[in-house]
């Protein structure tokens, strides 16, 4: 199993009623922390669009992305790794990652959604079939590109 480095917490909450309002607006903020929480699947992969703002040396800028994995904690690990890599952006320097399941824009995120989708064997090794056949050392490298 993966231990991510951040894990996702909503917070809900509203203000209390007074005379002028008596229904107040109810706000909801998803957090991103290091403390541990689980998801209810954690064995199906699913696509996630992540929308964020960050601050570069140039200024501010929106950000729209999409990531594969198992749990929505995996696709912001990939978000905040990706920011430090590709956009030298420190994860202090991102707002609000906002996060939607399965809305996904992206060709190259789109072509995994295919149930008959194949992946080429790029080459094939001859195994030994059976244990007393199996050596340790081999007098030469195998050829693998058949």
């Amino acid at each position: 199993m993966v231990a991510f480095r951040f894990h996702q917490y909503q917070v809900v909450g509203r203000g209390l009623p007074t005379p002028t309002e008596d229904h107040p607006r109810i706000y909801r903020m998803k957090l991103w922390a290091t403390n541990e929480i689980f998801e209810k699947n954690p064995t199906t992969i699913e696509n996630f669009g992540i929308w964020l703002r960050y601050q570069s040396r140039t200024g501010y800028h929106n950000m729209y992305n999409e990531y594969s994995d198992t749990t929505l904690n995996g696709a912001v690990e990939q978000m905040y790794t990706e920011m430090a890599s590709r956009h030298c952006a420190a994860s202090r320097s991102s707002r609000q990652p906002l996060s939607t399941p399965n809305i996904c824009k992206r060709d190259n995120t789109k072509q995994f959604h295919k149930s008959d989708i194949r992946f080429l064997l790029v080459y094939q090794k001859v195994r030994p079939p059976s244990r007393k056949l199996q050596t340790t050392f081999k007098a030469s490298r195998p050829n693998l590109f058949v």
